[in-house]
């Protein structure tokens, strides 16, 4: 037999091509691709003859099949796998018996270990061939591919992979002569499985098996040939470089120590990932990330483990990485929820557990806001799984509540789930209102304090052992002294010292107690000469035998105390002392229960202040910009209303307008919250019944609209009516409104309101719920007892109008409006009701007539005939009034409550009725000829068109063979009557408003000189009410005719101005807005008024003045250029509300497009202005709000030059400083620093100004804190640089560049005055000739044409004269004739105010 070579496995397969050493294996030749084929059959002829050992003459055919693989056919390729697989299990089949076999020959066994390692190494390679060909092809990612040799390797994975493992699984060290297998073979086994970990798909669920299989290989080499260093070393490799292998390898680590106990293994890794320096990781994200899952997965599945090896991880605490940090405190959680989680861990245990809890509280303040959301999300997990100490609630809770203040998004979002968590999972109550936990706990902290006092005053004054002994002390060395003096007989014979050293202790301290000090004394000197060496007689050895026995007497007194617990107490008090612990037991017991019922109180009151803390912060956040926040908050309310949190109802009510939202998400959340609250509460199947629950939901739903504003009530029946287009109201729950409306069901007042109220929100979806009870809603809300309550009557013509407002079709459909005949029932109760009521002093009457009119108007066919009759019978009982006050003038002076006018007097409530009824039919007079009658007028046009047109077409199918050329024609000239059509209709309701409805023929204006009268007479007229109902009634009037308006606009303003009562100015600002956008012409020029009333010294005043104001600005019927500064200056307002006016306004204003960046130059200007009187801080907080507007890189970066160049002209000190505080807010980017360093002339000599050169230096800190390119870096330094060295230039050249640089100040700004400040309120008080008329529009734009200005030369000014142009023209480059040569004042002379 030839001798068979050593076949030693190659680290690269060309070692094999040469002969390192003799007696080693080479490969002979390298067969070309076309002999393959018969090489492998030739093998495979072998194998049958021969089994596994043929590999030995016929390894260089297989060798040079891999060495030609890729040339090789794909069926060649499969042959030889599926040959090599047999080879191998025919081999592994046959070892057992081969190792087994004692009489194996070194020939043998050598043969045998050469065809193993041969067959291995082929099969292997043809694993990693066929890998790396599939991981080419992609086939881990695509599907449905046709069949190749990489489909059929994916069948053959696992089997091939179950093969190896059972191959590993045999005791082959026999083949090594009975010593360790060469660790060459097992990295050859192992090292394809590591390969086939690396592809990325291997974590797909259809690779499950692969995976295991993989597993349970590496298991085979880790239990049986010590695979454990090259694994922890391969493994620590791969999670470097291969990010998806971290699930997969936490998975596998978890299955080892499982099945196999390698526990040890994860020490190593963990001990190698912990050895890694912090430093060098943070250089690498995809590093630092595969390592960080992997301690995360590792944690979830086996973390007792990672417990015991936290330790050489912590240190990662302190590193840069983010990733790091949240994997370990990941651990740390999972750790806490699945092992430290309990009240029966031991103390090393609880120990590190609080360890634990104090890393993740003390992160909870991270740098990183992705470590904050982290540790959040943790300690949500924390208290859903109830692994949360109850000690450490409140803690937690506080960090939680903090963290609501956060300006990273996602923090808030999370913090605002874990407080929901802990509502959720409290362990104190299922209600949580501080007002219902105060009451219990002060009742318990009494009782507490009680028992207290009576254990005491049972005990008595504790006094111990030490204190006693020291008040006695002076006593017992008298007697301790007298021990040397001569004794009698009687008293030596008494005092004999006992066998024991315990019984002479006891008769000691007796006698001690018993206050005979001289025996014990006695004694105690006996005791020590015969108890010579026995304690306690030998302990102390003092100077003089006086001294020791005070000594001992002390030691034994303070030591055996009936306090302290000794085994051995005195015989004497030992029987009473256990009766009397008897029936001490039972107190002390009593008293531990009610402290820990107290501390149970407090720390659920605790906690219910900290919720409550929390729901002011929360409710600020549900009108972020983030959608996710406000889907949080949302959630955040329902929770802490189904807790019973009675400040909850305010943010459920705060989150109604959320209703309107544009974004889908938002408005669902909205309706889910409601349907949660009131629709399904959570637990009513269990705690109520059908009706109960019926009766809940309407008990609930009244309860929002208590004190609800009109807003409020308008978004609830938003939220409403879509339930009821879902059919998500039961029909019970309408049943049970309408019993509470018609009184059959006990209820208020306030509830029948709110019945009627819910029933007309409902109509809104469907109108049949108001429809087919129209006769119940007259019958009761408009009977013969409405005058006892207006405030019904009212809600029942709202509820009526909705039959109105849901049959409304849209522009374009034919459909005849719904409208009830003239004589209808509803129209006569009406008017009966608002007649009657009109000579009855009542403040709700008002506001019922307002609805009737409405009401009429908006269903009645001929309103305008219901309403005249309406103003006929109520007039003539102010007429018969009036007569009947002229007959008993004589026998009665006049009275407060009347008006007169020196010849008759009328009771003031009934004027202002009448003049608030006249307004009201005035205002829905024209609103039914704008509306009603304009759309009824274009809806019979249009059938008529249709009609025609249906006529013309068939005319035109009878005369087809006739030329179609003019059809095109026809089609524009239709259009064209339709638009002349519009036109017409629009003329002839503007005729009639002008001409008709206040000529002398109509009724309405037999009542104008009166109204003007009124107003025209405040003296005279001077109760407020009247004033105001005058004033509003004046306001509608104007609405009728432009040439009305025209004439009355002066009066209309001056009682806006000089009128004195807050009621009338805000009721005319509501009447102007109403004006500017029908007349807006004629408005226009009294625009500066509007904007002096955001000045108003009442804060109603001025709320109305910025809401009439935002809705203009918005709608862009008022130009806003300077004086939107005023807006601006609302943000500082006392009145909170007043501040949450104008920051509405500017966050809309912020949607339309560049609309805050053109107003910003004018703002500051006029702010920063001197006679502006707006304090620093208080312009810094206005600057803070409104540029963190200015979000884009082209707006920032003109900013910054335009605030630059703003530096030249600049004439004060403040100036300065707030030019350059503004420029700290900017986001400046690279481009605004270069802006920087080429305006830099323009404030250089300011930096002398510390606070000046402060802000450029926040400036260049935040800019490097965003951090830039290594460009940027250096120029930033280079701007420093200079900043230092002009900022220490001195005073004396700072005052030299002042000189060389300074120029008079213009004419323009010289002549301005700089009188009063312009944010002083207004004074009510103006003289006659302070009010200015503008002149009417036609006469101004003659002058404006014949005294043109000759145009000056462009300077830089802070204008709007962008408003216009586009974001990339906003770079605005300054031209060199465009920079000012002449410092000018920093506000606009043309913004001068009329006065």
């Amino acid at each position: 037999m030839v001798a068979v070579l050593e076949f030693h496995l190659p680290l690269v397969p060309a070692d094999l091509l040469r002969e390192s050493s003799p007696g080693q294996y080479a490969v002979q030749e390298v067969l070309p691709v076309r002999d393959l084929p018969p090489a492998l059959t030739a093998f495979r002829t072998a194998f049958r003859a021969r089994g596994a050992l043929a590999v030995l003459q016929h390894f260089d055919p297989m060798y040079s099949l891999l060495h030609h693989f890729q040339a090789v056919g794909t069926a060649v390729k499969e042959d030889a796998l599926e040959l090599m697989t047999r080879v191998v299990s025919h081999h592994s089949n046959e070892l057992p018996a081969i190792l087994g076999d004692s009489g194996l020959s070194h020939a043998d066994r050598v043969a045998h270990l050469n065809a193993l390692k041969m067959n291995c190494y082929l099969l292997i390679g043809l694993m990693d061939a066929f890998e790396m060909e599939t991981f080419k092809s992609g086939l881990l990612e695509k599907k449905n591919r046709p069949k190749t040799s990489g489909s059929l390797w994916e069948e053959e994975r696992e089997p091939v992979l179950r093969l190896l493992t059972q191959l590993l699984q045999l005791d082959l060290r026999q083949l090594w002569g009975g010593f360790v297998v060469e660790e060459e073979f097992v990295s050859l086994i192992t090292g394809s499985s590591y390969h086939i970990l690396e592809n990325p798909g291997i974590g797909l669920q259809k690779y499950r098996a692969t995976r295991e299989a993989v597993t349970h290989l590496l298991a085979a080499a880790l239990v049986h040939y010590d695979h454990m260093f090259n694994a922890t070393l391969k493994i620590t490799q791969m999670l470097q470089h291969f990010e998806h292998v971290a699930p997969v390898f936490a998975q596998a680590v978890s299955l080892w120590v499982k099945e196999y106990g390698l526990k040890s293994l994860v020490g190593e890794l963990l001990r190698e990932v912990g050895q890694k320096c912090p430093q060098d990781l943070a250089h690498d994200a995809s590093v630092i990330k595969g390592y960080a899952v992997f301690i995360t997965e590792l944690a979830e599945q086996i973390p007792a483990l990672v417990l015991s090896n936290m330790s050489v991880l912590l240190h990662h605490l302190d590193g840069e990485s983010y990733m790091m940090r949240n994997a370990i405190l990941a651990a740390m959680a999972e750790v806490l929820v699945q092992v430290l989680n309990g009240d029966q861990l031991e103390e090393a245990a609880r120990v590190t557990r609080d360890q634990f809890l104090t890393m993740l509280q003390a992160h909870v303040c991270d740098i990183n806001s992705f470590v904050r959301s982290r540790v959040l999300q943790l300690f949500t997990r924390i208290v859903q799984c109830k692994a949360l100490p109850l000690t450490q609630f409140q803690s937690v809770v506080s960090l939680a509540v903090e963290r609501l203040k956060d300006k990273a998004v996602v923090v808030v979002k999370n913090a605002i789930q874990l407080l929901v968590a802990f509502l959720s999972n409290n362990p104190f109550s299922c209600k949580l209102s501080c007002r219902d936990l105060s009451e219990p706990l002060k009742k318990e902290v009494q009782k507490l304090q009680e028992m207290r006092d009576r254990n005491r005053s049972a005990a008595g004054p504790v006094i111990t052992p030490e204190e006693e002994w020291e008040a006695m002390l002076p006593e017992v060395r008298a007697a301790v002294q007298q021990l040397f003096q001569p004794l009698q007989e009687e008293e030596e014979e008494v005092l004999e010292v006992e066998e024991t050293v315990e019984s002479t202790l006891n008769q000691i301290t007796g006698l001690l107690r018993r206050l005979n000090y001289k025996r014990a004394a006695r004694l105690t000197q006996k005791a020590l000469g015969h108890f010579q060496g026995k304690e306690p007689f030998s302990s102390l050895m003092e100077e003089n035998e006086e001294a020791t026995i005070l000594g001992v007497l002390k030691r034994l007194y303070t030591g055996s105390c009936p306090d302290e617990n000794s085994e051995d107490p005195p015989h004497g008090n030992s029987g009473l002392e256990n009766e009397e612990a008897v029936p001490e037991e039972q107190p002390q017991t009593e008293l531990i229960k009610q402290e820990m019922l107290v501390q149970y109180l407090q720390d659920a009151y605790n906690f219910s202040m900290k919720i409550t803390e929390a729901l002011s912060l929360i409710s600020k956040l549900m009108y972020e910009n983030c959608v996710s926040v406000v889907q949080e908050a949302i959630e955040f309310f329902v929770t802490v209303s189904q807790f019973g949190v009675p400040e909850a109802l305010s943010g459920v009510r705060r989150m109604l307008p959320l209703i309107w939202s544009k974004e889908p998400g938002i408005k669902e959340a909205v309706l889910n919250a409601y349907r949660r609250l009131y629709l399904s509460p959570s637990g009513d199947s269990e705690r109520y019944g059908s009706l109960a629950r019926v009766q809940h939901l309407v008990r609930s739903l009244s309860l929002i609209m208590v004190d609800a504003s009109l807003g409020t009530i308008q978004c609830l029946e938003e939220i409403i009516s879509e339930f009821v287009q879902k059919d998500e109201i039961e029909p019970a729950v309408i049943q049970l409104l309408w019993e509470q409306f018609t009184g059959k069901s006990q209820c208020s007042s306030l509830e029948q309101r709110a019945a009627v109220m819910l029933l007309g929100m409902m109509a809104r979806g469907n109108p049949e719920i108001i429809g087919s009870n129209l006769d119940v809603l007259m019958t009761v809300g408009l009977s013969e007892k409405v005058c006892e309550d207006y405030r019904l009557a009212k809600e029942v013509c709202n509820a009526i109008s909705k039959l109105a407002r849901n049959t409304k079709q849209a522009l374009g459909k034919n459909s005849t409006p719904f409208r009830l005949p003239q004589n209808h029932m509803l129209f006569g109760c009406l008017s009966e009701t608002v007649i009657k009521g009109f000579a009855q002093p009542s403040c709700h009457w008002i506001l019922f007539m307002e609805a009737a009119v409405t009401l009429i108007y908006q269903l009645a066919e001929g309103a305008e005939e219901i309403c005249a009759h309406i103003l006929q019978a109520c007039s003539q009982q102010a007429l018969e009034k009036l007569k009947e006050d002229d007959g008993q003038k004589a026998d009665s002076g006049d009275s407060p409550s009347r008006v007169s006018d020196g010849a008759s007097s009328l009771p003031t409530f009934l004027l202002m009725h009448l003049v608030s009824l006249v307004g009201q039919v005035a205002l829905q007079q024209v609103a039914y000829l704008e509306v009603s009658v304009s759309t009824e007028l274009r809806r019979r046009r249009m059938l008529r068109d249709e009609k025609t047109k249906n006529h013309s077409d068939r005319s035109t199918e009878k005369q087809r063979p006739q030329s179609t050329g003019n059809e095109t024609t026809m089609e524009e000239e239709l259009g064209l009557v339709g638009a002349t059509a519009d036109d017409t209709e629009a003329e002839l309701i503007r005729s009639i408003c002008e001409t008709e409805l206040l000529d002398g023929k109509h009724l309405l204006s037999a009542f104008v000189p009166l109204v003007l009268k009124i107003c025209n007479n405040p003296g005279l007229y001077s109760d407020a009410g009247l004033s105001a109902a005058a004033a509003l009634a004046l306001g509608k009037i104007c609405m009728i005719s432009s040439e009305f308006c025209d004439s009355h606009l002066c009066l209309l303003f001056t009682m806006m101005e000089k009128s004195s009562l807050p009621g009338v100015r805000s009721n005319l600002l509501i009447a102007a807005g109403d004006l500017a956008i029908r007349f807006p012409n004629l408005v226009e020029p009294w625009t500066p008024h509007l904007y002096a009333r955001l000045r108003d010294p009442c804060p109603s005043v001025r709320k109305m003045a910025g809401l009439v104001m935002t809705h203009l600005i918005l709608k862009d019927m008022v130009k806003v250029k300077g004086q939107v500064s005023e807006l601006a200056a609302l943000l500082i307002d006392p009145e909170e509300a007043i501040v949450g006016v104008a920051q509405n306004f500017f966050t809309e204003l912020s949607n339309k497009g560049n609309a805050i960046y053109n107003l910003l130059p004018d703002i500051i200007s006029h702010l920063s202005d001197p006679n502006c009187s707006i304090e620093e801080e208080s312009f810094r907080t206005i600057m803070r709000h409104l540029l963190s507007y200015i979000t884009k890189d082209k707006q920032t970066e003109s900013l910054v030059e335009k605030l630059c160049q703003r530096f030249r002209t600049a004439r004060t000190e403040r100036q300065y400083r707030d030019l350059s505080y503004c420029l700290t807010l900017l986001p400046i980017s690279e481009r605004g620093l270069q802006k920087l360093q080429d305006n830099y002339d323009c404030f250089a000599d300011k930096l002398q100004d510390p606070a000046v050169y402060g802000c450029f230096q926040t400036v260049l800190a935040r800019f490097r804190r965003a951090g830039s390119k290594p460009e940027a870096k250096a120029l930033a330094e280079e701007l420093e640089q200079k900043l230092f060295a002009t900022h220490n230039r001195g005073l004396d050249s700072a005052e030299t560049c002042q000189k060389g640089s300074a120029t008079p100040m213009p004419e323009s700004a010289k002549r301005r005055p700089i009188g009063s400040s312009r944010r002083q309120p207004l004074s009510t008080a103006n003289r006659d000739e302070d009010f200015v008329t503008p002149q009417p529009h036609s006469l101004r734009n003659q002058q404006r044409a014949r005294k043109r200005p000759p145009p000056k030369k462009p300077i830089i000014t802070f204008s709007s004269d962008e408003e216009n142009s586009s974001e990339d023209e906003l770079l605005a480059e300054l031209r060199e004739e465009e920079t000012p040569t002449k410092t000018t004042p920093i506000t606009r002379s043309s913004a001068r105010r009329l006065r």
